[in-house]
């Protein structure tokens, strides 16, 4: 009893290690070891043409089962012979009319592989891409009702061999772009941009290349929003989106891209206004004025950009361009500068009237994703009532912290 629950528990090992030969057996015969058969090799033997004439006989019969294993026979055994191209051929779509897209998949990338030459190679292909394109949509692979293996990897393990077998065919364009297409899913931004910057590099001509461009733009935008504010990936997206309407202004999505691009620009410079207005709110006006100029660069006419123009104004009225400038260039101008009576006078005792506030008062400092586009953004805080204050400044820009120079 005990010999035969093991040898039942060996069998369920077996099949589940190999899920994709569930047809396969396991041969006793006395006085021999327990041997494992893969499909096709019992009771198939003979020479190519013997097992071809097997497998047609079988097919006639209605027995499909037997015929795949005549064919696989031939591919495995005779795999030099004239009939080997076609009978992989065969096998494929035999595996692929009993769903077992898999091994059918499998089988068409054996033909390709081994028989380029093969009158069946571009049908072949084109099989394939039908398959990963099922898996694409989320066929599940699975084994007694439970999903082994992700969909997506299959899909790509599937549009990989289109582009290795046939790196310039028909549809090799499609592939590339759907690989890109599951990365995506499955989050891998880097390997989608590698993929879709294959398709814009190999096949601009295709219609699919404006489509991968854009998808570069989106990914880069897409990472820029998700999290902490990164910057890179802000100008990345920026690039992929000028790249796109510079080489597709007519694309249906130049509408959308220009949009993007649109918003990308605004929250940049909302950025840079509210980094701004939390060092003027410090009374680091050096600091508060680099990000106002920020903002005026990159959007004059916007309100923010007005509302910069008139702070910078009040700021100079009221501390001077010299508190303004970096610390390098006020000390080359005092060089310049020969001493005269006046400047050694006491200015600081002349009366002054305050200086206004800024136009919003902020009583906390801006959150840690208000960082400038020349920064990457700081590790997040071990706390949660942490303060968060941006970091990394430019060169001429004081530190998270900063002091009003004197």
């Amino acid at each position: 009893m005990k010999s035969t629950l093991r040898i039942f528990c060996l069998l369920a090992v077996i099949g589940l290690a190999w899920p994709h030969s569930a047809d396969a057996s396991v041969v006793f015969r006395p006085g021999e070891k327990a041997k494992y058969r893969a499909p096709g090799e019992e009771e198939m033997s003979g020479s190519a043409k013997q097992l071809f004439e097997k497998a047609e006989e079988a097919e006639k019969n209605g027995n499909p089962g037997r015929a795949i294993k005549a064919y696989r026979a031939i591919v495995k055994h005779h795999a030099k012979d004239t009939l080997a191209p076609g009978s992989a051929y065969r096998l494929a779509q035999l595996l692929e009319q009993s769903r077992s897209y898999l091994r059918a998949a499998e089988a068409y990338a054996t033909l390709v592989e081994k028989y380029p030459k093969s009158e069946r190679f571009e049908e072949s292909i084109e099989a394939l891409f039908r398959i990963g394109e099922m898996y694409m949509a989320g066929h599940k692979i699975k084994i007694l009702g439970i999903t082994i293996k992700s969909s997506m990897e299959s899909a790509i393990q599937i549009f990989t061999e289109i582009v290795r077998s046939a790196p310039y065919g028909k549809y090799t364009a499609r592939a590339n772009f759907d690989i890109g297409r599951a990365r995506e899913k499955q989050g891998s931004n880097e390997l989608a941009i590698a993929a879709y910057q294959n398709v814009v590099e190999k096949f601009p001509d295709d219609p699919l290349a404006a489509d991968a461009q854009y998808q570069i733009g989106y990914i880069y935008s897409q990472a820029s929003r998700s999290g902490t504010y990164d910057p890179n990936a802000a100008a990345k997206a920026k690039l992929g989106y000028e790249d796109f309407l510079a080489r597709h202004p007519r694309s249906e999505k130049a509408a959308q891209a220009r949009e993007n691009l649109k918003q990308m620009e605004h929250k940049q410079t909302s950025t840079s206004f509210e980094i701004a207005k939390f060092y003027d709110k410090q009374k680091s006006y050096r600091a508060a004025a680099i990000y106002y100029n920020e903002v005026i660069r990159q959007q004059p006419d916007s309100a923010e950009g007005a509302r910069a123009k008139k702070r910078i104004a009040e700021l100079r009225a009221k501390v001077g361009d010299a508190k303004l400038q970096a610390p390098d260039v006020t000390a080359a101008a005092n060089r310049k500068k020969k001493p005269t009576a006046e400047s050694n006078g006491p200015a600081k005792n002349a009366p002054e009237a305050p200086l206004p506030a800024p136009d919003v008062d902020l009583s906390l400092p801006p959150p840690a994703s208000l960082l400038p586009d020349t920064t990457t953004a700081p590790p997040p805080s071990s706390t949660d009532d942490a303060t968060p204050t941006p970091s990394a400044t430019p060169e001429s820009t004081p530190a998270a912290t900063p002091t009003p120079p004197q």
